[in-house]
């Protein structure tokens, strides 16, 4: 018995505290029909903006998802060709100030008379239900890719997650990347 009552507080305690962490979600896009085969060198839009010493306080993390997203592409088959490439990447990154809104439960009051063949009763709501306006920062990463001839957007993903004071952007930074560039359909052969 004992050993049953550790293993439920064990569960609960842990049911409790897993959902305590953000959640993070990518997606992507892509035109219908979009085929990527014929795509294989790359370059990356105005590189010089992301790595210049007097944007380090604007993008702080932009040669890091640059090193990692440049990690994850080489890795998808794509070569780099600063000359003439066939697609371009670009990236953005935002903090998006963002509101959920949570009901508190209510609590009734309930009575109730019977005999037999008939039932009367009803009950009467007398606290809760009272809608609560909770702040949040959300962190967003968006990555493009464009065809350079016409400038057209070919695929985009990107990934979202809550942010808080425990939250480790490179950590992260670095597994929305590999999450994104999973949703990436291409694999060349290298």
């Amino acid at each position: 018995m004992r050993n049953l009552l550790l293993s439920f507080c064990a569960i609960l305690f842990f049911l409790m505290f897993s959902g305590c962490g953000s959640v993070m979600k990518t997606y992507s896009y892509q035109p219908k029909g979009q085929k990527f085969d014929e795509y294989k060198t790359y370059a990356w839009v105005n590189l010089k903006h992301f790595i210049s010493e007097d944007q380090e306080n604007e993008k702080r993390y932009a040669r890091f998802i640059l090193e990692h997203a440049d990690a994850e592409i080489r890795a998808k088959g794509f070569k780099l060709d600063t000359i003439s490439p066939q697609v371009v990447f670009q990236f953005d990154t935002k903090i998006e100030k963002r509101v959920s809104y949570n009901r508190t439960p209510s609590v009734s009051v309930g009575i109730g008379f019977g005999g037999p063949g008939y039932y009367v009763g009803g009950a009467v709501p007398v606290s809760g239900g009272q809608v609560i306006a909770n702040q949040y920062e959300e962190g967003v990463l968006t990555i493009e890719m464009l065809e350079t001839q016409t400038g057209r957007v070919l695929w985009r993903g990107w990934a979202e997650e809550q942010l808080s004071f425990e939250t480790n952007l490179e950590e992260d930074l670095q597994r929305a990347i590999k999450q994104i560039f999973m949703r990436l359909p291409v694999k060349h052969k290298n």
